[in-house]
C-alpha cells in the first residue's frame, strides 16, 4: 500500500514540474456521459436540465468514487456549441455528445476571419449555421451560463482539494478551422489556398492567446488546454505540420510560458512522427495527453525530463477489458512513464460512457495504491 504524504494539488504540481510525487497523480478526464453511466443516471435527461445539472453530475461521480487528484470542469454540449461547433446532445439511443462535421464555412470566410477574428465570426455568422440560436442576445445568455457554470464547478472542486487542470477546453486554431470547414475541404484549402488559411490562422492564434490569458486570469489558473486531433503525422505530412501548425503552436506556448502558464496538449491520433518537435519547446512549458495510438513509451524516451505526459488508458480497455487488465496497464505506465516523475495517470481522450464500473475502480485503486517497482 502506497503511503500518501502529499495533497492532490502538491502531487499534480510535482508531476508537472517533472519531479517524483508520493504516488502517481490520477486524472480520469471525465465526460458527462461517463459520469451518468457510472452513477446510474440518464444522460439524455440530465443534458436537457442545463449546465449546472451536468456539472453536478460530474461532482456526484467524484464524491461517489472517492475522488482523485486532477479535474476539469464539465465537458458539456453547450461548452462546445458556444465555440461554433454543430452539436447533437445525448439521447437515449446515442448517449454521447455528437459532433456533426460539415462544410459550415466557405473558403471566402477565411478573409472574414482574418479581418474580424474567429470569435466575432462565430457570433456574427457561424452560430446561426450550426445551431438553433436566433440572435446574439440568446448566444450571449448561453455563453454566460457556460462561464458562470464553469466557475461554479471549479469552486466546488477546489472545496474538495482537487487540482484544476484548465477552465475550458480550447481547440487549436488549425483544428478549429478543420472542424468548421470539414476535413476534406480544409485539406484542399491547405494545398490550393494556403495564404488564405495562413491569414486566418495568424489572427486566430492572436485571439487564442488573448482569450486563454483572460480565462486563466479570471479563473486564477496557471494551466490552459490546447486540443488538436488532426495535425499529427498520421494524417498530414510534416511539410504541412511545419507550415500550418508548429509555428502557431510555438507562438501559443511561448506566450503562455512567459506568463508562467503551462499549455496542456490533447493530442488524438498517432503523433509518433511529431514527438521530437515538442523537445524544442521550453522545458516544463507544456504537457501532452495521448490517446493510446501514439507510442507513449517512445514519447517518454524523447521527452524525458522535458515535459509531463498524461498516460493513455484506452477507451476499449476501459469498456471491454477486465479489471485485472486495466490494473496491469496502469502499473506498466506508472513504472515506465512515471519512473522518474513527470507522469499523470489518465484515460485516452476521455473516459467513455461505456466504461465498466469495475474497470474505473481498478484504475483509481491502482493509481492510489501501487508503488513504483523501480
Amino acid at each position: 500500500m502506497q503511503k500518501e504524504t502529499m495533497t492532490s494539488i502538491e502531487r499534480v504540481e510535482c508531476a508537472l514540474n517533472l519531479e517524483k510525487p508520493d504516488r502517481v497523480p490520477i486524472w480520469p478526464d471525465v465526460t458527462t456521459s461517463a459520469a451518468a453511466a457510472l452513477t446510474d443516471e440518464k444522460i439524455w435527461e440530465i443534458t436537457h436540465q442545463g449546465f449546472d445539472a451536468e456539472q453536478d453530475l460530474e461532482l456526484k461521480l467524484f464524491d461517489e468514487y472517492g475522488g482523485w487528484d486532477a479535474v476539469n470542469p464539465a465537458l458539456t454540449a453547450d461548452v462546445f456549441a458556444v465555440g461554433g461547433n454543430k452539436i447533437i446532445k445525448a439521447t437515449e439511443e446515442s448517449p454521447e455528445i455528437q459532433f456533426v462535421e460539415g462544410e459550415w464555412t466557405k473558403y471566402e470566410d477565411y478573409e472574414i476571419i482574418a479581418e474580424i477574428g474567429w470569435f466575432q465570426f462565430v457570433t456574427d455568422h457561424l452560430i446561426y449555421r450550426v445551431s438553433d440560436i436566433k440572435d446574439k442576445a440568446e448566444y450571449d445568455k448561453l455563453y454566460g451560463e457556460v462561464i458562470n457554470g464553469t466557475l461554479r464547478g471549479m469552486a466546488e472542486y477546489q472545496k474538495r482539494g482537487a487540482f484544476i487542470l484548465y477552465a475550458q477546453p480550447n481547440n487549436h486554431p488549425f483544428f478549429t478551422l478543420s472542424l468548421a470547414r470539414s476535413m476534406v475541404k480544409f485539406t484542399e484549402d491547405l494545398f490550393y489556398r494556403p495564404e488564405m488559411v495562413e491569414r486566418a490562422l495568424k489572427k486566430m492564434t492572436e485571439e487564442f492567446i488573448e482569450f486563454g490569458l483572460m480565462l486563466c486570469e479570471m479563473a486564477n489558473l496557471k494551466n490552459t488546454k490546447v486540443i488538436e486531433e488532426r495535425a499529427g503525422g498520421a494524417i498530414y505530412p510534416l511539410r504541412v505540420f511545419d507550415r500550418f501548425w508548429w509555428p502557431y503552436t510555438q507562438q501559443i506556448v511561448e506566450a503562455f510560458h512567459s506568463r508562467g502558464i503551462m499549455s496542456s496538449f490533447h493530442l488524438d491520433t498517432c503523433w509518433d512522427k511529431n514527438l521530437h518537435y515538442f523537445k524544442e519547446l521550453p522545458r516544463k512549458s507544456a504537457m501532452i495527453e495521448l490517446d493510446g495510438t501514439t507510442n507513449i513509451f517512445a514519447a517518454k524516451d524523447i521527452l524525458r525530463n522535458h515535459m509531463c505526459i498524461a498516460s493513455d488508458i484506452h477507451p476499449a480497455l476501459m469498456s471491454l477489458g477486465k479489471p485485472e487488465e486495466v490494473a496491469a496497464y496502469c502499473r506498466k505506465v506508472i513504472d515506465e512513464v512515471g519512473d522518474d516523475g513527470g507522469h499523470i495517470l489518465s484515460t485516452a481522450c476521455g473516459l467513455p460512457a461505456a466504461a465498466k464500473k469495475e474497470n474505473f475502480i481498478a484504475m483509481l485503486e491502482t493509481g492510489k495504491t501501487y508503488e513504483l517497482s523501480k
